[in-house]
């Protein structure tokens, strides 16, 4: 049984796969993965279904993952209907592509031989106790799902294989010595030159806004003076925190919880066994006679260690003796578990069948049950007590805050009596920019619910988490409106001039431009406005000093006549201009930052490739997406 699983690969792209799928035992269960896919398809890829089921696994196991790394925060995206669409369309695409991918593989003849499939299992965290393999866990989570070895090992055949592929083609692209010494040349390039900048302000007198102008940017650009909605909510909050200084634990309610819950401190019996295994294969009763042979050969003075590591098909253990470590009831099978807790110390047992084959245990060590004295956890009581009583005197006040809030709707003040909290306010604020009490989706969109801004009633108490609640009502609301051409006005003929006071000095920098590329003098421009020019030594493209835009010019520039001047417009409205004057190239990398440069260009190239790849997957395939 084991056996097949164990031995294998150490490639890095097999340990992809095992972060993939130890996720996918968390999110989902391995038994969401091994069923067929199941449902309404969604989506036909040259013939082959993809189910409603598993697209719905996937969008779960997806979510589950973005939540998990990004916290609530993600839980308002979520709460957008367009987002949503758009995530479970990004999904089923995902799908589509890996069948893509594991149909090319299939065609190719590509195959993930068993000594791989074992190495990978072994190796994973998942299946691991204090950073080895342990077989019982394994056995356990396999279990748990309703699945065997075999249907997990052909899982991971097919994952596997198909990133086979994946990986083959990504490895396959790379970066030659020449362009690694030409993007290090680049992008660690030292340029010198010279600048100024000219105001803006300087060309006051040429620029003049018209009230038609005002207007016409008003209705052309009339949505950017959407005011948004506003609101000022009153709230009460209450947290079990709050509740928690109002309760208290006396010496008798400690030792009665004890007694009564005694089973939660005492230890479990725990029995240290070693077993032979013998897999049915494709003759049960073979292999019922060799498992009975290899008992009576022990009987008659074998040593059991030597007879598990010659003859036991569960080799992670054979190679120990037979060893499995200690267990407790309901680890193993019930025959197994049977067996196991009706031995002696030192007594091997009869020959047991359980579905994974024929089983010889022996009982090498046994740690009896054990109960924890109340005065080594006495405290730990306490706590328990004391959260529990706090929990329940906070959902009592939770349910006589509802119902107030429901009876009295016109006021927090009895809310606030309930819970013995004050009542506070947030002041005017959009929804874009709620205070942080506010953030949560549910508050968020209770605040800003119609029936709350229109009834300005008492909401019903929302629950933030496990141990906060709030209730709410908005106390001042501002609707969403267009703001008047006279509120706007002064704004908008600012936002012009500046826009056309920094043309016009963007034309002047051009006609400098012009000149110094041509080789003219332009000491007289600068004269007319006051400037001159300035040093930029030794600027790299991470400089910081400079305006960034300006940089950008810089390093746009070439050293070659004609080309080495350059005007930007700059973030602060001002334009600048730029004159390149000298070049410094780095000396080339040496070999280990060669070999970076070199990987991340190849992994580069290799993204490519593989997009490209499925791009031609794609064209070449039979793809439908159905109802999803």
């Amino acid at each position: 049984m084991l056996e097949r699983i164990r031995e294998g690969s150490q490639s890095p792209w097999a340990m992809i796969i095992i972060g993939l799928v130890v996720l996918s035992f968390v999110f989902a269960g391995v038994g969401s993965y091994l069923s067929s896919s199941g449902g309404t398809a969604v989506a036909t890829v040259n013939g082959d279904e993809i189910g409603q089921n598993e697209l719905e696994r996937a969008y779960q196991s997806q979510r589950a993952q973005m939540e998990s790394q990004y916290g609530e925060d993600i839980a308002a995206m979520f709460a957008d209907e367009n987002y949503l669409k758009q995530f479970r369309s990004n999904v089923l695409q995902s799908l589509i592509n890996n069948k893509l991918v594991e149909q090319k593989a299939e065609e190719m003849g590509l195959r993930v031989g068993d000594d791989q499939i074992r190495q990978t299992i072994k190796d994973m965290q998942g299946f691991q106790t204090a950073g080895q393999f342990d077989n019982e866990r394994y056995l356990a989570v396999l279990r748990q799902n309703g699945f065997s070895p075999a249907q997990f090992r052909d899982y991971l055949r097919v994952e596997l294989t198909r990133e086979q592929l994946t990986r083959a083609l990504q490895a396959s692209s790379f970066a030659l010595d020449g362009e690694t010494q030409r993007a290090w040349q680049l992008q660690s390039q030292i340029r010198g030159g010279r600048y100024f900048i000219v105001d803006a302000k300087n060309f006051s007198d040429s620029v003049t806004i018209s009230v038609e102008d005002i207007n016409s940017y008003y209705e052309q650009n009339i949505a950017v003076f959407d005011t948004q909605e506003k609101v000022n909510i009153s709230y009460v909050t209450l947290t079990v925190d709050d509740v928690m200084k109002d309760v208290d634990v006396s010496e008798e309610e400690v030792a009665t919880f004890y007694e009564d819950n005694k089973d939660q401190y005492r230890t479990e019996e725990e029995r240290r066994v070693s077993h032979i295994l013998i897999e049915f294969g494709d003759d049960k009763e073979a292999a019922e006679a060799q498992a009975e042979k290899l008992r009576q050969s022990i009987e008659q003075g074998a040593e059991f260690a030597d007879v598990a590591k010659q003859s036991s098909d569960d080799t992670f253990s054979a190679e120990n003796g037979g060893d499995l470590e200690y267990i407790t009831r309901d680890m193993m099978e019930p025959a197994f578990e049977e067996a196991a807790f009706n031995l002696e110390e030192g007594q091997v047992s009869e020959v047991v069948e359980t579905e994974f084959g024929y089983h010889i245990i022996k009982l090498t060590d046994i740690k009896p049950e054990e109960v924890t004295e109340l005065a080594e956890v006495e405290e730990k009581v306490r706590e328990t007590l004391l959260n529990d009583k706090a929990m329940e005197r906070f959902y009592d006040l939770r349910s006589r805050m509802d119902e107030v809030a429901f009876e009295m709707p016109e006021t927090l003040d009895d809310v606030a009596g309930i819970a013995n909290q004050p009542i506070e306010e947030t002041g005017m604020f959009t929804r874009a920019e709620a205070p942080d009490v506010m953030s949560n989706p549910a508050v968020l969109n209770a605040a800003f619910s119609a029936e709350q801004v229109e009834d300005r009633m008492n909401s019903e108490v929302i629950e933030l988490d496990n141990e906060t609640v709030m209730v709410l009502r908005v106390k001042a609301h501002e609707p969403q409106r267009t703001r008047e051409l006279a509120e706007v006005k002064e704004q908008i003929e600012r936002q012009l001039k500046a826009e056309r006071l920094q043309e016009a000095a963007a034309n002047w920098a051009q006609d400098a431009v012009a000149k110094l590329n041509a080789g003219e003098d332009i000491s007289s421009m600068l004269e007319q406005y006051g400037l001159s020019w300035q040093d930029a030594e030794s600027v790299s493209r991470g400089q910081s000093q400079l305006p960034r835009n300006l940089v950008q010019t810089l390093f746009s520039l070439s050293d070659q006549e004609g080309e080495k001047a350059g005007s930007a417009k700059l973030a602060s409205g001002n334009v600048g201009v730029i004159e390149l004057q000298n070049i410094q190239q780095a000396e080339a990398p040496d070999e280990e930052l060669a070999s970076t440069i070199r990987q991340r260009l190849g992994a580069a190239y290799g993204q490519s490739a593989y997009q490209s790849f499925i791009n031609g997957l794609r064209e070449d395939a039979e793809i439908e997406v159905l109802n999803q």
